[in-house]
């Protein structure tokens, strides 16, 4: 197979067209088989539920092209458990988990071209999704929806090696109490908009919501899960009904235990202890690892004693250690890699 003639290692992390994407219908109570198609338009009714109620939701993940030449996806089993959860929460349709996976390996295999080489830092990003489509004006869940895939090749999330950020504590909430914070639906990320922009236009690269009850709690930012480091090498990430349950953290938090040998804590984490802890990163799809080298509340600096020129230690190790499996360097635990070609 021929790969597209694209330079790979000055692509960036935004949208190019593919050859096809996956489409399957939900009418009159069961899904339609779905099928491939080369059209990137959608036609719906002006009244669409995704548009009157933001009844929408949605996963991302990634393929790779591991060291050894395969083409696979990174866990798609838990984004379609995920999804599931998410669609359950906003009285949408469960698209059947199995045949989420099987839409995404052939949006993967139909645009194989598009799958970036080994070693040219970019990789084939999927974004899964599904909303309701039918006329809706009453507010009640709509009656048709769409499951879609579509992908795209990305660079590496991070130009010239991952360099520490500076994030704020924001005023806002990005959840409310037994709200939608624990879902992947659009409408949280709406809503986080207008703080990520201010935070930019303050001279922050993201914020760092507390728990909307009491805010003496960490919870997470607009995108990504936070994992802190001890200055003993614990590795401890926030526990919290309100927030994204990250596959991305998930997966470190058994690479950090299984791999490194290292004590995990998940719990609540209190605001005030974050200045104790010796490392900070925010995990995702996107960067595996974004470091965090300061926190700005209102004014006053926390500064992390792993400083603002590179990972920590210990974030380094279970970035590498992670992005190794995703490679095929490092052998994967059962079920981790799902072999597409």
């Amino acid at each position: 197979m021929e790969k597209k003639n694209i330079d790979w290692s000055n692509i960036g992390f935004g949208y190019m067209k593919t050859d096809k994407r996956y489409v399957s219908l939900y009418k009159d109570g069961k899904w339609d088989g779905g099928t491939l198609t080369e059209d990137d338009k959608i036609t719906i009714s002006e009244c669409a539920g995704v548009l009157q109620y933001a009844q929408t939701i949605f996963e991302g993940l990634k393929a790779y092209t591991t060291e050894d030449g395969r083409i696979v996806t990174f866990r798609p089993d838990m984004n379609a458990s995920r999804m599931a959860d998410s669609a359950r929460r906003l009285e949408m349709p469960v698209f059947p988990e199995d045949r989420f996976v099987e839409a995404v390996a052939m949006t993967v295999k139909a645009n194989a071209a598009y799958v970036p080489p080994y070693g040219s830092g970019a990789t084939l990003y999927l974004r899964p999704y599904m909303f309701g489509s039918n006329p809706v004006i009453g507010v009640k869940p709509a009656d048709e929806y769409q499951f879609r895939v579509f992908c795209t090749p990305v660079g590496p999330y991070f130009k010239g090696g991952a360099k520490p950020i500076t994030i704020k504590v924001s005023d806002f909430d990005r959840a409310a109490p037994h709200g939608t914070g624990h879902i992947k639906a659009g409408l949280n990320y709406a809503m986080s908009l207008h703080a990520i922009v201010t935070a930019h236009e303050e001279g922050y690269d993201e914020n760092m919501y507390l728990d909307p009850a009491t805010r003496t709690k960490v919870e997470e930012t607009g995108g990504a899960n936070f994992l802190f480091i001890t200055k003993d090498n614990k590795v401890v990430t926030p526990k919290s009904d309100s927030i994204l349950p990250s596959i991305t953290r998930r997966s470190l938090v058994h690479v950090a235990k299984e791999y490194l040998g290292l004590e995990v804590e998940e719990r609540e984490v209190l605001f005030d202890e974050v200045k104790d802890f010796a490392e900070c990163g925010l995990c995702g799809t996107a960067a595996v690892i974004s470091p965090v080298g300061k926190i700005v509340d209102h004014g006053k600096e926390i500064c992390f004693p792993s400083g603002m020129e590179d990972m920590g230690p210990v974030t380094k190790k279970l970035y590498e250690t992670l992005t190794g499996i995703q490679m095929g360097k490092i052998e994967a635990p059962k079920g981790w890699l799902k072999e597409i070609m």
